[in-house]
Parts: structure tokens; sequence; C-alpha cells
């Protein structure tokens, strides 16, 4: 059984969020302050993180940051926010989706499925991916430039696999999206994807302002160079 630990303050909000997920077959963790969700972080092990924003006592945003220190469990933000400054801002250090109150609760739970299923393909996975100085070891989670260690948030290391997995195939920004979300589109804004090729390549690039890996293709998308041949 999947388990999903739930940092929300609001109790009629809890309580609905709680049933749903039992009634998908997930197992629920609740914490309501950032000091429990903290403790309980600490001594459970859990397979997916909804993080609401604000707390009693402090942020979800600095609560990922913990998070993120040891774990790359994907992780969802519930928030009022809609601004694109703030979903910019979870997204970049470190939260894999992005939902704004009030919402459907159809949509959460497709994007639940969806980060679940694709963890779960990445944890399976027993191959190497070795390209354009950049090496991934699959099996471990670890990515490695030049054979020096990367830290990568957990979107940034899927969306490396995706390009990698497709060398010298230009993939159109829907493509791209489908693949990292995995549900129906019209649930996704595609201002993420700009935010996530940005973040990966000023850890993979050596000059992030002139791209040689991930090639941005005019008018049709992005493409992994994988013989290093520069720019278009």
């Amino acid at each position: 059984m999947k388990r999903i630990f739930l940092v929300e303050d609001d109790l009629s909000l809890i309580n609905g969020l709680s049933f749903a997920l039992k009634k998908q077959g997930y197992e629920t963790d609740i914490a309501r302050t950032s000091v429990e969700a903290q403790n309980l972080w600490g001594n459970e092990d859990y397979d997916l993180v909804i993080l609401d924003v604000s707390l009693p006592d402090g942020s979800g945003y600095e609560l990922c940051k913990i998070i993120r220190r040891t774990s790359k469990v994907p992780i969802i933000f519930l928030t009022a926010a809609d601004e694109e400054t703030d979903i910019i801002m979870g997204l970049d250090i470190g939260g894999d989706d992005y939902i704004t109150k009030p919402f459907k609760l159809a949509i959460l739970l497709s994007r639940i499925n969806a980060l679940l299923r694709r963890s779960d393909n990445f944890n399976e996975t027993t191959t190497e991916l070795n390209s354009n100085g950049i090496k991934v070891k699959l099996l471990k989670g670890e990515v490695y430039k030049n054979e020096s260690q990367l830290d990568l948030t957990a979107s940034e290391y899927k969306l490396l696999c995706l390009f990698m997995e497709n060398p010298d195939i230009v993939l159109s920004p829907e493509q791209i999206l489908s693949k990292l979300w995995d549900c129906d589109e019209k649930y996704i804004d595609s201002s993420t994807l700009t935010v996530y090729i940005r973040r990966l390549r000023t850890k993979i690039e050596d000059t992030p302002g002139q791209p040689q890996k991930i090639l941005t293709v005019r008018g049709m998308g992005y493409k992994w160079n994988a013989a290093d041949r520069g720019a278009l």
C-alpha cells in the first residue's frame, strides 16, 4: 500500500482528502503544523508528500527544502496563491507539482496517481544512461557530470532521463509534459516546463546561457544533443 504524507491545517480539507485517498487505497499520515511534519518525516517512509504552503508555524516551502535534503519523494504543493512567482518558487526548490485552491478532487487524484506511476517506473529501471559527459545511474537515482555527482530535484532528474532516453530526437513541449505528468494536458501549466529546462541547464551545462546538451529547436521544442555538436 502506498503511503502519502499530507501536511495541511484546514480540518475540513483534511477530512475530505483523507476519505478520498483511503477510497483510492492509499494509507495517509497527517500533520497540521511544520513542527509536527518534521517529527513525522524523520521517523517514517512515504511514497508521496502533499504540502500546504501556508502553515500555522511556518511555510511549506521551507518544509520542502528540509525534505529535499534527504529524499527525492514526489511533492505536490497545495496553496491558495496562484501567482506565477509562487509557482516558480515551489518548483525551483524541488516541488513536482502545484495545485491551487479551490481544486477539483478528481484533478488532485489524477496528479497523485501520475506522480506515483512515474516514481515506480524510475525505481524499477536497472540500466545506466551515459551521454555527453553526463552519466545517470538509474538504479540509484544518481547523476554525474564528468564523474562529479550532481544534486537534482526529482523533476529535474526525470526530465534529464527523458531527454537522454531520446537522444537527438526533437521533443515538443506537449510530448515532454505528457511524459512528465502522464495525465490530461488541460490540467497542466506549460510554463512549468520553462522553469524545469532553465534549472536543469544551470546544473548540467558548462555555460547555461549557451547550452550544448539540451538544445532549443525553434518552433518545435527541445532535444538532447548526444554528440555535443553545439546549440542550434
